[in-house]
Order: structure tokens, then sequence, then C-alpha cells
């Protein structure tokens, strides 16, 4: 699974782990990408997104036909 955000885009983010001596190597922050299904009740079926946590809020608060139509816009295929 990708971890990438189907709403906010959000992707891991990349940096360095510093030691104790300053010794520096590369590392990665992953966002915390859950699987979700939402119905869809105009188009009577299921959708199977990968969400942020921060997107799951949103589609609380919104819904998910408002932010699947602003996915729409944005020309993102659902």
């Amino acid at each position: 699974m990708s971890k990438v955000c189907d709403v906010t885009g959000k992707k891991p983010q990349f940096g360095k782990r510093l030691s104790h001596s300053h010794r520096r190597s590369n590392r990665r922050w992953n966002p915390n990408v859950q699987t979700k299904r939402y119905y869809l009740p105009s188009e009577k079926r299921w959708i199977k997104l990968n969400l942020s946590t921060k997107a799951v809020k949103t589609i609380d608060k919104r819904g998910i036909e408002s932010v699947v139509a602003e996915m729409r816009r944005n020309g993102r295929r659902v």
C-alpha cells in the first residue's frame, strides 16, 4: 500500500537521523494512513480510500459526498 493520502495528499517526508555522536543517516517519517470504506448513497456503491487520520476527521465533519465532489474537481478518479 502506498503511504499517500487520497484526500489531503500527505506523503512521507525525509530527513536525517542524528545519533548521540552526531553521525547523520537518512530516515523517513510516514504519515498515519489507514484504508477506509465509505458508502456513496448517490451512486449506491462502496468506495475504498487510503486516508490520513486528518482526512478521516474532515470526512466526518463535511461528509463523504462533499469530499468526493472536491476530489473529482481536482482531477482525482474515485
